[in-house]
């Protein structure tokens, strides 16, 4: 097999399952695990992806008004890599390359029409679901099989850990300018690690948020996860949160409870590491029964 991965999650899916070496082009966002950063790139954003959250927000919203996608396929690349299977996803335009664009460049450019497997993670059950498709697609339905079976067993023993303890109020916000809150699957893995979702519905993509809401709420913990930020780039931009009038009458700022979590790597990648955002979450939220293994590396207290 020769496989093009072009979401970061997929190409975690792919090496999880065994198939490492079968990986033959990454997208631009595939950086784990970390020898898939020496394969050939066949992705580009159609933005800068430099600077703040604001004007990202601002170059993404002005590409998706046109309905053009915001992210580009080099096809010749893909085609020179003679594929048999290519990994997309038909979740959201503003995270990955979408169906459509695969689509096209496989039916005009590309000579070896590989097999084109799509993915939909909206909800955890779809992630499993994922993980199954991919295994299917590439023989290997046995392996995704008992990997499923695998991580949802750990993440049921968190879950069964957090039983009888008592529950935070959670608020987690995925983009700072906008304010925007976490969906999909981040609601339901915040309820498995013994917490309250404050905002955002499981299975449902991120809504936006106002500050009037999050004050109204004033959660016992606040997570700043960005989409697509490591902990560094959220920390440049907390300043936005932090100096916003009310901030610091917060519940969860005034007893330090604000956390700085890595978003790209974790929270916002619907692959194999959602045991390690569970794992996350329940040491935020239960620090007396949950070892600190992330802490500097998956998360950082806000104020740190």
């Amino acid at each position: 097999m020769r496989i093009v991965s072009l979401i970061a999650s997929s190409t975690e899916i792919v090496c999880r399952l065994g198939l490492a070496q079968e990986l033959v082009g990454r997208s631009h966002e595939c950086d784990f695990p970390e020898f898939v950063k020496d394969l050939p790139v066949c992705t580009s954003p159609k933005f800068n992806v430099e600077g703040s959250s604001y004007e990202i927000d601002q170059r993404v919203k002005a590409i998706l008004q046109e309905s053009l996608s915001v992210y580009r396929v080099d096809a010749q690349i893909v085609d020179a890599l003679k594929p048999s299977h290519i990994i997309t996803q038909a979740q959201c335009e503003v995270c990955a390359v979408s169906l459509k664009d695969v689509e096209e460049a496989a039916c005009q450019f590309i000579s070896s029409q590989p097999q084109i497997v799509s993915l939909e993670p909206n909800s955890l059950a779809d992630i499993w679901l994922d993980i199954k498709r991919v295994g299917a697609a590439l023989n290997m339905s046995e392996r995704a099989d008992k990997l499923v079976v695998d991580l949802s067993q750990a993440m049921s023993t968190i879950e069964s850990a957090t039983a009888g303890l008592d529950k935070p109020r959670v608020a987690c916000i995925e983009w700072i300018e906008p304010l925007m809150a976490a969906g999909n699957w981040m609601p339901e893995l915040i309820v498995m690690a013994g917490g309250i979702n404050l905002f955002g519905e499981a299975g449902k993509h991120s809504p936006w948020m106002s500050f009037d809401q999050l004050f109204a709420q004033d959660p016992d913990i606040i997570i700043v996860s960005p989409c697509g930020f490591g902990i560094e780039r959220t920390q440049t931009e907390m300043h936005l949160l932090q100096n916003h009038p009310g901030w610091n009458n917060l519940k969860a700022a005034k007893n330090k409870r604000v956390f700085v979590c890595d978003g790209n790597q974790y929270f916002n990648r619907p692959g194999p590491r959602v045991l390690e955002s569970l794992e996350i979450l329940a040491e935020l939220f239960h620090p007396e029964t949950f070892p600190q293994k992330h802490h500097g590396t998956g998360w950082v207290r806000a104020d740190s």
